[in-house]
């Protein structure tokens, strides 16, 4: 078999045949604490813990979940900011046998519902944020769950008493019930750390996160990551972050800014696993806050950051950003969504740590394609395939047919680090496969003589808003709830600051009264996440009709595209 044309590009000492470790999901952290038990592993809000002390918490949080009858086939979920109690949990679940689900705190109560009941969650894991607790309350009353397990939110910072009265009057905490069913985060640790292991037979079937995603249709589906899959990605990103001869990290040397939300499966894998595996320092930050996460970056010396483009660009916009210290930083990359090259460009002047853009998949793991930081840059490109990866395009229209190099077609990726299907979706699972085993990504491309991806366009109806999946048609279906709306199409406009955001096009009902954006915005917020809430409003008298008399995003998108804008208008 002939080399991949991108395995040219690869950097000193990266190698496609790399040997990939594959371990279960916890072993990371286990190794982590016998190599580096008294180097700190957590940093949040002011404390330092240790890799032996975030060990030592997982054991005893997995001997608190079996107490509550955690076990191989159950579930428990984790609706959590960054915090330390989501790193213990995580690994407490896996140690007792369970499956972790990652819920977004950012999701409407109605997507909570249904990925409970999907998922099968019955204990989940929550802290007593006004932001997080009452959605997690109302899901304990109108759901399968039988069990919140709720921490305090400042518990493990350096001074809780000083961090929680301060919350307090800011309103920022909620009133947690007391009760058999509301179980205190510090009493789920309150055990000796003696657990019952399982074996795992299969590390390539036994799944250990359900990390929920959508298809062409917006329904959620949870993509089935196995401790194989997750341990292989973590070991390409170690290869390729590590071995670089040039300008490759150091274990045990470096800072991670933990920012990016953990539930992501960006942060989970690139952050989290990676930086464990390397024993670095994960400065945890509850939230993205741009003037912290620069603050942190100078006077913690911080030397990797990970970011979405929307982050680099609200560094960029803060006050006196050139005369601030980034010179720590060793690694800058950017996922989630596409990094336009004029910020790009700004970043590399102003932070003087170039920044290199990734893509990837929830159901890659997200394992997808990296850019060598030394490599001259390729405008536009996300890079070159990961080590162990096999990639190919295919006609959109044809997908048994490979289209040659320099020809759009669709990405499809086959690798031990793809998923190992929708959680009870088989159809969905075959449809998203090619018969000799790829996955269908929806993302459309070019690929270089060299191997360099350059996205083009997506077929699938998705819009990526701020890195996160945002489906038209579940804010078309919670605008269609508006008594005055007879007709709806949402579609993706640019948007400098979220890379893209949702444009909604709207028929009045005859008789209706006048409709503004913040009108409707008002009606969706119980509605809709925040993330998917709509940045634009168009009222029209008609709108434009398919052959079969479907509304054709096409027509709205070639007009949007010529005249220009993404504002409020009512023509």
């Amino acid at each position: 078999m002939n080399a991949p044309p991108w395995v040219k590009s690869y950097p000193p000492g990266v190698r496609f045949d790399a040997p990939l470790e594959v371990s279960s999901v916890q072993e990371v952290l286990e190794a982590a604490a016998v190599r580096n038990g008294d180097r700190p592993a957590l940093q949040f809000m002011d404390r330092r813990i240790t890799y032996a002390e975030l060990n030592q918490l997982a054991d005893r949080a997995a001997a608190g979940f079996q107490k509550l009858g955690v076990g191989p086939g159950v579930h428990v979920g984790m609706l959590l900011p960054n915090t330390p109690h989501y790193v213990i949990a995580f690994f407490g679940v896996l140690k007792a046998g369970g499956t972790v689900v990652n819920y977004s705190p950012l999701d409407a109560v109605p997507a909570l519902q249904f990925k409970v009941g999907d998922s099968e969650t019955d204990i989940l894991v929550t802290v007593d944020l006004a932001a997080t607790y009452p959605q997690a309350e109302t899901l304990l009353g109108t759901t399968r769950l039988k069990t919140l397990v709720i921490g305090d939110f400042a518990e493990f910072a350096a001074a809780p008493g000083a961090v929680r009265g301060v919350m307090s009057a800011q309103g920022m905490l909620a009133e947690v019930r007391p009760d058999a069913r509301h179980v205190a985060f510090r009493d789920l640790l309150d055990t000796d750390g003696g657990y019952q292991k399982h074996a795992i037979a299969d590390l390539a079937d036994a799944v250990a996160v359900l990390a929920y995603t959508g298809g062409t249709t917006g329904t959620p589906k949870g993509a089935m990551l196995t401790h194989a899959n997750l341990t292989v990605a973590c070991s390409l990103y170690h290869e390729v972050m590590t071995r670089d001869e040039r300008s490759g990290l150091r274990e045990g040397e470096e800072r991670f800014l933990c920012v990016l939300p953990l539930f992501h499966i960006y942060s989970l894998t690139v952050v989290m696993l990676l930086g464990f595996r390397m024993g670095a320092e994960l400065v945890v930050h509850p939230r993205f806050d741009p003037a912290a996460a620069a603050r942190d970056i100078g006077l913690k010396r911080i030397t990797v950051y990970l970011g979405v483009p929307t982050m680099h660009t609200a560094i960029l916009a803060l006050p006196d950003v050139a005369k601030m210290d980034f010179s720590s930083l060793r690694l800058c990359a950017s996922g989630g969504a596409p990094l336009p090259v004029a910020l790009k460009e700004r970043w590399d002047a102003i932070v003087g740590c170039p920044i290199t853009e990734g893509w990837g998949m929830t159901e890659t793991s997200p394992i997808g394609t990296f850019t060598p930081r030394d490599a001259p840059p390729r405008s536009g490109s996300c890079g070159i395939p990961y080590p162990a990866t096999l990639m190919k395009l295919v006609d959109v229209t044809d997908p048994a047919r490979e289209v040659p190099l320099g020809e759009r077609g669709e990405i499809c990726v086959k690798g031990p680090n793809v998923m190992k299907g929708y959680w009870k979706k088989p159809e969905a699972t075959a449809a998203a496969m090619t018969p000799d085993g790829f996955f269908r990504t929806g993302d459309v491309a070019t690929m270089d003589a060299d191997g360099y991806v350059y996205i083009v366009d997506r077929t699938k109806d998705m819009l990526l808003v701020g890195g996160f999946n945002v489906y038209p048609r579940t804010i078309e279906e919670a605008i269609y709830q508006h008594p005055s709306v007879e007709e709806v199409s949402v579609i993706g406009v640019p948007d400098a600051y979220k890379g893209e955001i949702p444009k909604a096009f709207v028929k009045l009902k005859a008789g209706a009264p006048p409709l503004t954006l913040d009108d409707l915005k008002a009606f969706l917020r119980d509605r809709l996440g925040k993330h998917e809430m709509i940045g634009a409003l168009a009222i029209r008298d008609a709108l434009p009709k398919t052959a079969v008399g479907k509304i054709s995003k096409k027509d709205l998108r070639d007009a949007e595209r010529g005249s220009g804008g993404s504002g409020t208008d009512s023509a």
